[in-house]
């Protein structure tokens, strides 16, 4: 299915205005252009100085101009030796926060309004700038590397007539390069000539779509012919006229004049930069795409950024602190101008010489209280959180319970942003086939005018694949005996209406097949005698039971995912052309003949196997005359060198042969479920987690797959679209909704719809435990999530494992891809990568609940701290006459979030959990309070508000008393201002590192010596920072000379520091006693019993309970059997898909087997 990288959220929208359901009437054909207007990239062969022409100048600054032909070099890198300081430090102040503290910084230089010393802020501002520059450098540093050794990388290039060897960054637009095998492939080429028979060339994709199995390419027909030896290729003198750069991996449009001859180009005529060169000795192409306009460096653009609700909350509390402290500020200010008014200008000591008003001298306090007061909005508090997703992702990528050992597939987080998110899930949208399922299709049943036939097996064909099952002997006696027509057209059909490819290799034939489903039906055909050997450019072979037949194939008229059938046109060794066509049963049934027959016993035998949950398609046939067939193929030819919109002009072009056809049978298709789906969805949906499932399936299908996996149960009521579409209570988007619900009463709904239907009823559908959306197209899909999203404001996840699901995955809140049968679009477009469905339950009730848990505990602290820390200024400034005089030492202010109480919090941020995984997975409930955002929101933000206001109240007020009216031990009374500030900042140093012992959950080694490190950090410093020997190195830095070891031997300094401590704990230790005492949540309920649920859970190993799901049981599946990726029908077609012709077979071959399209990466 073709897709488009960049399509985004916003043009999903504007998609989903203009009606999900295409009209039926085709647009007219095009007409074909001589020259089209819109065609503006023209690459001329073997000739540089064309493409430095005037007409090809593009201007880049004032009147400075130069080629819109980028050169062959690469730059991925960001910064050099010159740039990187200045543009680094532009990216990092782009940032509010560090302009915020830059403007601090700014202020503290202006003696008038400075409280406190420039460093305090500096050196925390350089810390943090520091660490993001240094992570900014080694990426950088190892992009300039790898751009470095890819341009560096030799090829052979065709110069003055001969091919010399170059550097890849000398390549240039219209050079002519020859690749040999295994070489990468170094710009966007034309593949010209190859050593293959008819230039077929092998590529390697992995690095454009992670696939590994190997593609095919060929070159045109006229170039195989005429561009072999090296005097030919210097003589080659083409235009090719084709799209301007882009980022379509799967499509190119073009034409090449070359003789006064035009000739249609298209992508299986490219071989894309990225790529490389498999079993093929040597190529040569012509260079259209260079350097940055290839595709692959068009896809290394910007990607749309997804941001967490809690990231949008935190910004939206750092402005509330923002705007608490310029109210604080306003507030102190105006209190200064009146206190200096009234008492300031009456006392004599308080004169320093200047003549400032109150007003103006209110003014300068403002500043210097929001100088003083900076730290209640935190400075580390961004780089925090990016330490603390980043250990959590590699939590993920570490996770062995998430580790499939078949395919050596571990779980990836490809994401560091979005941990948290995955605790917050309340939407799930599901693909179906290679999601739910293995996608590894089995032909189980069929029907054959109007017969339904089931199993048998086949020793009578020594021919056959073991591992194929089909049990009825009546199919079988039937195509042995030759007798029926009927069947005999119906394998006949199956062995050549498809797209597989075949190759020789070792005496055997090896099928590659574009989807599983095609693979499946080819082996059914062979199975049952109808061999499919071999294809040319215009024939295929096929050994009949026991005979060779040869077919001349006119057209080959592929699938894709609108059109949902393939054709193909066949002239009969009798002279007779006949068309055969598979396809879904509602396209096919639009197009059958008055005259055909069993319709009606054979729709019958597609509700069953659709019952059954089996993968339906229908085959039929036609006859065409050669009149007829000579007038349409004028027309084919027309469209396919339209071009304005070729694929639109082709699928007209289709559309006119297609019709009038004979229905012969239909085929079932057997898909399996993975292991643990139904426990899977089972424990999602205790979860409160709504499951959707959107598929291609007929209804009847996907109500049954919906029932095997545990998505529909048997206590759900069951609506369907059709029965509520007319129902005037289901309000329309746009329209006002009603208060009350859809579905009155407490029973579980679910909700069967077709895709287009949906948009109409998401308020609906979201009251629905459980909703399958049947009949979705890839972009329906999209437009599914981006409606729940835009209308419920919920948090959604999709998950998928084909190119058809790259759109759903884009516009999710989170993105899920499946790493299957499908290749890799879906893994490399996903925030999460992981093998099998089952692991899904993990990643959200364990790794997402985890990572809820611990940022809402972080961020709740964090805020805490901070507030309790910088108030203290607050209440100090009622007796310093509102002087902007700060309460605390200089280097305390600068070391505090830095040194002293920083990584005990950010332990808890990466380490905590409040129960196990084991007792996550078995109490699902857990996961709800991440759902309704209970752990952080802005009732938690108050409280911890009024939590830090009050303990500020505390730190200040306790010490404050003991100090007022004192005497040591002495006869001195140390109730000095430099005493009371290291009293004051040990007990606050106490508080925060005990406070968050109490709030972690899960003790290990580091917990606890971050704390009682944190403390000891403390004191150690402390002391050092009032030695005397550093302050007469720096007298007028370190002024604080001897406080700390002159205070803290007074004992009863200690005991106020006690006092204060507890004071500022027991309040907190009451409220969370009494609170899981007689208001205990699900999670404390859980911990208080964690024991008991632990050895439960121990007997449930020891007694291995068997599963509820019994794989022995006839899995029931769905869908009509396609998949979403189109065929090999332009490379058949052209003839070029052979690496040789075959021989004559006088017998049959010595084994004949099918291998799946990923294990054929070494053919």
């Amino acid at each position: 299915m073709p897709y488009s990288d960049d399509e985004t959220d916003d043009e999903l929208e504007v998609e989903s205005s203009e009606g999900e359901e295409e009209a039926p009437e085709r647009a007219p054909q095009p007409q074909v252009e001589t020259r089209p207007t819109d065609v503006t990239w023209k690459v001329k062969a073997n000739d540089r100085p064309y493409h430095q022409l005037p007409e090809f100048k593009k201007k880049v600054f004032l009147c400075i101009k130069k080629s819109k032909y980028s050169g062959n070099a690469i730059k991925t890198y960001k910064y050099n030796v010159i740039t990187f300081l200045p543009l680094n430090l532009y990216e990092q102040f782009k940032r509010v926060a560090n302009i915020y503290f830059l403007a601090l910084l700014i202020l503290q230089i202006i003696p008038e309004i400075s409280t406190l010393p420039w460093y305090t802020t500096l050196i925390p501002l350089v810390i943090v700038l520091g660490i993001t520059a240094i992570k900014d450098l080694v990426d950088d540093l190892a992009r300039h590397r790898m751009d470095n050794e890819i341009n560096n990388r030799k090829c052979e290039v065709l110069l003055n007539g001969r091919f010399q060897e170059a550097k890849w960054r000398e390549i240039q637009v219209g050079d002519v390069v020859r690749l040999k095998k295994n070489d990468f492939i170094p710009a966007d080429l034309l593949l010209l000539s190859s050593s293959n028979p008819n230039s077929l060339c092998y590529v390697e994709t992995a690095e454009l779509d992670g696939e590994t199995n190997l593609k095919f390419r060929m070159g045109l027909r006229v170039t195989d012919e005429r561009l072999q030896e090296d005097h030919q290729l210097a003589d080659f003198n083409a235009l090719i006229e084709c799209e301007e750069p882009n980022n379509r991996l799967d499509k190119f449009t073009g034409m090449m004049l070359w003789d006064r001859e035009r000739y249609p180009l298209e992508l299986d005529n490219m071989l894309l930069r990225g790529c490389k060169i498999r079993n093929t000795d040597w190529c040569h192409g012509l260079v259209i795409f260079a350097g940055g306009d290839t595709k692959i460096m068009k896809n290394g653009g910007k990607t749309r950024f997804k941001r967490t609700k809690i990231d949008e909350l935190m910004n939206y509390m750092v402005y509330t602190i923002f705007a608490l402290l310029i109210l604080v500020s306003a507030g102190l200010a105006i209190g200064h101008t009146y206190w200096y008014e009234a008492i300031g200008t009456k006392a004599w000591y308080l004169f320093d010489g200047k003549t400032q008003t109150p007003g103006y001298r209110g003014f300068l306090s403002f500043w210097g209280y929001i100088i003083v007061l900076n730290t209640m909005v935190p400075i580390s508090l961004y780089v925090s959180v990016e330490v603390i997703r980043l250990g959590q992702s590699k939590f993920i990528n570490w996770d062995l319970q998430m580790y499939f050992a078949e395919k050596d597939t571990p779980a990836k987080a490809r994401t560091t942003t979005l941990n948290e998110q995955l605790g917050q899930i309340q939407y799930v949208f599901s693909d179906k086939t290679g999601t739910l399922t293995q996608n590894i299709m089995q032909f189980k049943k069929c029907t054959i005018a109007g017969r339904s036939y089931g199993t048998e097996e086949f020793f009578w064909n020594r021919y056959a694949d073991k591992k194929f099952q089909f049990m009825d002997h009546s199919l079988v006696a039937l195509v042995r005996s030759k007798k029926d027509k009927d069947a005999m057209e119906f394998f006949k059909l199956l062995s050549l209406c498809h797209t597989v490819m075949v190759e020789h290799k070792d005496g055997d034939l090896i099928y590659q097949a574009a989807s599983p489903d095609e693979g499946a039906l080819v082996t059914a055909a062979r199975n049952f005698g109808y061999v499919f050997l071999s294809r040319t450019q215009d024939t295929m072979t096929i050994r009949e039971m026991d005979q060779e037949m040869t077919y001349e194939m006119l057209a080959l008229l592929d699938f894709n995912s609108d059109r949902k059938r393939m054709s193909i046109i066949l002239k009969f060794p009798d002279g007779r052309i006949r068309l055969y066509c598979k396809g879904a049963d509602t396209v096919i049934y639009e197009r059958l003949s008055p005259n055909s027959k069993h319709k009606e016993t054979t729709q019958t035998a597609l509700d069953i196997f659709a019952n059954e949950t089996l993968r339906t398609l229908c085959l039929c046939y036609k006859d065409i005359s050669a009149e007829e067939f000579e007038a349409w193929s004028r027309r084919h030819k027309e469209a396919q060198v339209t071009m304005n919109d070729r694929e639109a002009a082709l699928d007209a072009v289709y559309e006119q042969i297609e019709n009038n056809l004979m229905l012969i049978g239909a085929t079932a298709i057997e898909d399996k479920l993975q292991d643990g789906v139904p426990e899977t969805i089972a424990k999602l949906a205790k979860a409160d987690i709504k499951i959707w499932v959107l598929t291609g399936d007929k209804k009847e299908t996907a109500e049954n797959i919906g029932y095997s996996c545990s998505l529909l149960t048997d206590d759900m009521e069951i609506h369907y679209g059709e029965d509520v579409k007319d129902d005037p209570q289901a309000y329309r988007r746009g329209k006002k909704k009603t208060a009350e619900p859809f579905f009155p009463g407490s029973n579980k709904n679910a909700l069967i719809i077709t895709g287009g239907w949906l948009i109409d009823f998401v308020d609906m559908a979201c009251e629905c435990e459980a909703v399958i959306c049947c009949r979705v197209t890839p972009k329906q899909k999209a437009n599914v999530v981006s409606l729940v999203k835009k209308y419920k404001k919920a948090v959604t996840l999709s998950i998928g494992d084909g190119a058809n699901d790259v759109n759903m995955i884009k516009t999710a809140d989170i993105g899920v891809g499946i790493s299957g049968q499908e290749g890799m679009q879906a893994v490399m477009s996903s925030d999460y990568a992981f093998a099998q469905f089952r692991y899904l339950q993990r990643l959200l009730l364990v790794h997402g609940r985890w990572s809820y848990i611990r940022m809402c505990k972080f961020l709740r602290f964090f805020f805490f701290k901070n507030f309790a820390f910088t108030l203290v200024h607050f209440w100090y400034s009622f007796f310093s006459g509102y002087s902007s005089q700060i309460t605390f030492e200089d280097w305390f202010i600068t070391l505090y979030n830095l040194a002293y109480s920083s990584l005990p919090v950010l332990l808890v941020g990466l380490l905590d959990q409040d129960v196990n995984d084991r007792l996550s997975l078995k109490f699902p409930k857990l996961y709800i309070p991440g759902q309704q955002g209970t752990l952080f929101n802005y009732k938690n933000f108050f409280i911890s508000l009024f939590h830090g206001i009050f303990v500020s109240l505390i730190i200040f007020f306790i010490p404050y008393g003991a100090f007022l009216q004192t005497m040591g031990q002495d006869g001195e009374a140390p109730s000095d201002y430099q005493s009371f500030a290291v009293v004051a900042a040990s007990s606050l140093i106490f508080i925060v590192n005990l406070q968050i012992s109490l709030d972690t959950s899960y003790w290990t080694f580091v917990n606890c010596f971050a704390v009682l490190g944190s403390i000891a950090i403390y004191f150690g410093v402390m002391f050092d920072i009032h030695s005397a020997g550093i302050h007469v190195i720096f007298p007028s830095v370190f002024t604080f000379t001897g406080v700390s070891s002159n205070a803290l031997r007074q004992p009863y300094l200690w005991l106020t520091i006690i006092l204060t401590v507890g004071i500022s704990l027991l309040p907190v230790i009451c409220i969370q006693f009494l609170s899981k005492t007689i208001w205990p949540s699900v999670g404390d309920k859980v911990q208080r019993n964690r024991k008991k649920y632990e050895m439960e859970l121990k007997e449930d190993d020891d007694k291995k309970k068997p599963s509820a799901f019994q794989r022995g049981r006839r899995s029931r599946r769905s869908a009509y059997a396609f998949s979403h990726a189109q065929g090999y029908a332009d490379l058949i077609a052209s003839g070029r898909s052979f690496r040789r012709r075959p021989q004559a077979h006088g017998g049959p071959q010595e084994s004949i087997r099918e291998i799946p399209r990923r294990e054929a990466e070494n053919i």
